[in-house]
């Protein structure tokens, strides 16, 4: 049987633009305010799980085809290779630098190395979280 609901599916589908476009200012904004990353990430898989409730699990992954174990394993490496990034250039592990740029219809925007992290730990975070999610999902019980 497989479940359908209009309602449901037609507000899942505003909400979770909102959903998505909230988490994309929080994963900008996290190295100057509270958010990053991960809070980022959670807010991510949360818009998603939002999609799996509303249609079927396999209605979800035709139109997000993402390998999440893939995802998190990429997260993972681009956070490590930031760290080690600054050993290489002879500074301490984790160290972040910024610039400024001028960027079309942004105008001046400051650039920061910690958005690279953020990043890699917010792929990680969605990629784990939705992983753990859709395998609890599959299982026969």
């Amino acid at each position: 049987m497989k479940f359908t609901d209009v309602y449901l599916q037609t507000a899942t589908k505003i909400l979770v633009f909102l959903i998505m476009t909230f988490s994309i200012y929080v994963l900008f904004a996290g190295h100057h305010n509270p958010g990053g990353g991960f809070i980022g990430g959670l807010i991510t898989a949360s818009a998603l799980v939002l999609l799996y409730v509303a249609f079927d699990l396999q209605t979800v992954r035709e139109v997000i085809p993402v390998d999440f174990k893939k995802l998190a394993a990429a997260g993972v490496l681009i956070s490590v290779l930031t760290g080690v990034g600054s050993l290489v250039l002879g500074v301490p592990f984790l160290s972040q630098t910024f610039r400024y740029f001028d960027l079309p219809f942004l105008g001046k925007t400051e650039l920061a190395t910690a958005l690279i992290f953020d990043l890699g730990v917010y792929m990680c975070v969605v990629g784990t979280t939705l992983t753990i999610i859709t395998s609890i999902s599959e299982d026969d019980i």
